[in-house]
């Protein structure tokens, strides 16, 4: 079980969404609109990419580093390194 289980659905539904924002930035560059709508459109896009991985991360967090820190140990070193990265990696992007 992976702990965006009980979100699963909102996650897929707004990825769905930014699909469809992706596709129709696709279609903006193809309909050769202008230059500032497209990058408008690509940075909604990536707040909102930015908004499922803050769900994501929530999630991670309150379930599986939450379980690793119960047990403690070495599990819960890897888990705290492993958010660690990834929060890392969040920044940066």
């Amino acid at each position: 079980m992976h702990g965006y289980d009980g979100d699963k659905a909102k996650v897929v539904a707004r990825l769905r969404r930014v699909e469809g924002q992706v596709q129709a930035i696709a279609q903006m560059v193809d309909d050769d609109r202008y230059c500032i709508d497209v990058l408008t459109q690509i940075s909604a896009a990536n707040s909102a990419l930015k908004s499922v991985a803050m769900l994501l991360l929530d999630d991670h967090l309150n379930h599986c580093v939450r379980k690793a820190a119960a047990e403690g140990g070495t599990v819960a070193d890897e888990k705290l390194a492993e958010v660690s990265a990834a929060i890392a990696r969040l920044v940066k992007s």
